[in-house]
């Protein structure tokens, strides 16, 4: 049986980050171990938070995990927040892939074309140094565009146009990659590309509006869950698409969406 290490943000309040994969992942029998990049209070879009940085956590823990001879058959990296966070951990999952250790990296930084709040152009470069270790990321389009430098364009872009972002992902050193909330040629879709195969892929769906916080992490730890079961991706990519929408769909009358989506009610929509 797989097993996977989340080194992303724990948040106090809200059903993000770690909160909204690790339930996830272990409904769909995956053993899941947890490396915290930060304690944050609460979900950013309430205005007012506070974030415990862990990187001495980190510097301190990554070698006891080697002296013990722990290891993992994939890890996934969320959001960091220090350049020295970024540095133990990109080498760490470098290290770690050499020993056949499958890579994730879920690039957080923004949507709708903007950064979230309190996110800023440093942790934009911080991203770009974890996405140059990936096997597999899966920005949404703002987030690719930030990784690229690519203008973000509000009405959407061509299908040649996506195949040259997933383009450019892969010259920062991902091997593969899926870009999510796109608008392609006018059309709701989620695009990629598989390097086992070298196939570009663009899978449409159906938009319900309003923000839901959480919905990244939600698709991220249903595609590695279906991934690390021996899923294609592009099959997995559908799936985790599917329940995003499942899931949004049931909850979509929720009067505070900022705390993100109740994953313990819903997992039945797996």
């Amino acid at each position: 049986m797989k097993q996977i290490l989340l080194i992303n943000d724990v948040v106090g309040y809200g059903k993000v980050g770690m909160g909204a994969m690790l339930p996830i992942l272990s409904y769909l029998g995956i053993p899941t171990y947890s490396l915290p990049t930060a304690l944050v209070s609460n979900t950013l879009d309430y205005g007012k938070f506070n974030i415990q940085d862990t990187t001495d956590y980190i510097r301190g823990t990554l070698p006891v995990w080697k002296e013990l001879g722990f290891s993992f058959d994939a890890i996934c990296t969320g959001l960091m927040f220090s350049d020295e966070q970024a540095r133990l951990v990109a080498g760490y999952c470098q290290e770690q892939g050499k020993r056949g250790t499958t890579v994730f990296v879920d690039p957080i930084m923004g949507d709708g074309g903007r950064l979230y709040n309190g996110v800023t152009q440093k942790q934009v470069k911080l991203m770009r140094e974890m996405v140059s270790v990936a096997h597999l990321t899966f920005p949404n389009y703002t987030e690719a565009c930030y990784l690229t430098d690519t203008p973000f364009q509000q009405d959407g872009i061509t299908w040649q146009e996506a195949r040259e972002l997933l383009a450019r992902l892969r010259d920062i050193g991902c091997r593969s990659a899926v870009i999510t909330s796109c608008k392609i040629d006018g059309v709701p879709a989620v695009c990629g590309y598989n390097h086992f195969t070298g196939e570009y892929f663009q899978l449409e769906y159906e938009e319900i509006p309003g923000l839901f916080h959480g919905t990244g992490d939600i698709f991220s730890a249903v595609l590695i869950g279906h991934l690390l079961n021996g899923e294609p991706l592009k099959q997995s990519t559908r799936k985790a698409m599917d329940t995003v929408f499942r899931m949004i769909d049931r909850n979509r009358d929720l009067d505070d969406k900022n705390r993100g989506i109740p994953i313990e009610k819903c997992l039945d929509l797996l």
